[in-house]
């Protein structure tokens, strides 16, 4: 598939089939990740997988708002994405660079999740980004260190519906010339 079939077929799911997800296509969800590009290549975007049935009902209904866990219910696969805070966006001397600090984490981990995403339509499966969570609850649940800072689950499974593309604004109602 080429990338920009990728970009234009991707849609948030929101209904999966009952198939699992292999390991290697998990780890080739990863591994797309890996290759976007971090703040002096400080690759700091961590991934928690959840597959177990236990665990993945603990999380889709106490780790998410419940209209989530709807949306999720299927899902055989949850993926916490996270970041490692102060270090990406900081100097050695663990000074921020610029005003953003921590936000430099929140977008290296965007770059990397987009690229996770990407991947996924090409391998057939849907994704849903969910930011709607119990930061909390997760942590507990999934023993995710303090360090990492929890942006998102990502839902990942087979579709069971193939949406429309919501509407997209225009290049010129988002760009300005200089």
């Amino acid at each position: 598939m080429e990338l920009k079939d990728a970009m234009n077929k991707r849609r948030s799911i929101r209904k999966y089939q009952k198939k699992e997800v292999s390991d290697a296509m998990i780890e080739t969800l990863i591994e797309a990740a890996i290759q976007a590009p971090t703040w002096k290549n400080s690759q700091t975007g961590r991934y928690h997988v959840v597959r177990s049935q236990q665990m993945l009902e603990k999380l889709k209904w106490e780790g998410l708002a419940r209209f989530n866990g709807e949306n999720a219910e299927d899902a055989p696969v949850l993926i916490v994405a996270t970041f490692v805070k102060d270090r990406s966006g900081f100097e050695k001397s663990g000074e921020p660079s610029n005003e953003l600090g921590n936000g430099w984490g929140c977008y290296d981990l965007g770059l990397q999740t987009m690229n996770l995403l990407l991947a996924a339509t090409e391998l057939g499966l849907g994704t849903l980004v969910m930011g709607i969570r119990d930061e909390k609850r997760i942590r507990e649940l999934l023993s995710i260190p303090p360090q990492e800072t929890i942006v998102s689950v990502i839902a990942v499974g087979y579709p069971d519906i193939d949406p429309l593309q919501p509407k997209r604004k225009s290049v010129t109602d988002i760009t300005t010339y200089h």
